[in-house]
């Protein structure tokens, strides 16, 4: 019998990476994603082989509409359906509102918004003619929820992650795909490299930053049967920071 396909984007590195080995630690064939990291993508992948998992790579711009289209198209021709996807690809240009530049502004929306439809979009009628249900997770951010100073870009995208999520959670609900979304608070990434962690860490009640293995387990769960019934969603994993 043939592993399930999950989709993970953003997978080369930190959050994506974490969830890639975890979900092919829990038995799915993983489609790696990376943009420019083609390293990352391989590490993430020979990970994967030592734990005994099952992968594979594509490479596209989440930003692309049609270049995401076509390479999603076209490993789903050679290699099968995807059961689930992981929308996790993201980038950040964070500054005060006064000095974001117009492409600061639309970096982010292209990468973290419209990624949301140019990903899912070609892989939900293929999942809902397969009949075999299915598994869609969303990435937001703390962000998204309670906004940042110097994010009102990102904050932006990530809100809108969540209004796409629970939306498009109504309409699948009745083929049995669940939709949902996992917004995280300060994970230990690159991402936060420039973060002043001590002065940070005191808003957060668990007084440490977050790992992506904890992130990964929360999709795993999402990716269980056990949680079957839960869908439009938003889960935070925060340290309390909301």
């Amino acid at each position: 019998m043939s592993l399930k396909r999950v989709l993970v984007t953003g997978s080369s590195k930190g959050i994506g990476r974490a969830i890639a080995v975890e979900l092919a630690n829990d038995g799915f064939h993983v489609v790696v994603h990376y943009l420019k990291d083609e390293k990352g993508a391989q590490e993430t992948a020979e990970q994967i082989g030592i734990e005994n998992g099952s992968s594979s790579i594509v490479q596209f711009d989440v930003s692309d509409r049609s270049s995401a289209k076509k390479t999603i198209e076209s490993d789903m021709d050679t290699n099968g359906v995807y059961y689930g996807v992981v929308c996790n690809a993201g980038i950040c240009r964070d500054g005060s509102f006064p000095a974001l530049t117009g492409e600061d502004w639309d970096d982010v929306i292209h990468t973290n918004l419209d990624s949301f439809f140019n990903v899912i979009q070609p892989i939900v009628m293929p999942m809902v003619r397969s009949k075999q249900k299915g598994r869609i997770v969303t990435l937001s951010s703390v962000s998204g929820i309670a906004g940042n100073r110097g994010q009102t870009n990102y904050a932006a995208a990530k809100a809108g992650i969540i209004g796409a999520t629970k939306s498009l959670a109504i309409e699948l609900a009745k083929r049995g795909i669940t939709v949902n979304c996992v917004a995280p608070g300060l994970i230990e990434t690159d991402m936060i490299n420039d973060v002043p962690l001590d002065e940070v860490k005191k808003i957060i009640p668990l007084r440490r930053l977050g790992q992506p293995k904890e992130v990964a387990g929360l999709v795993s769960y999402l990716f269980s049967d056990k949680a079957a019934y839960i869908t439009r969603q938003v889960i935070s994993i925060n340290g309390g920071m909301i």
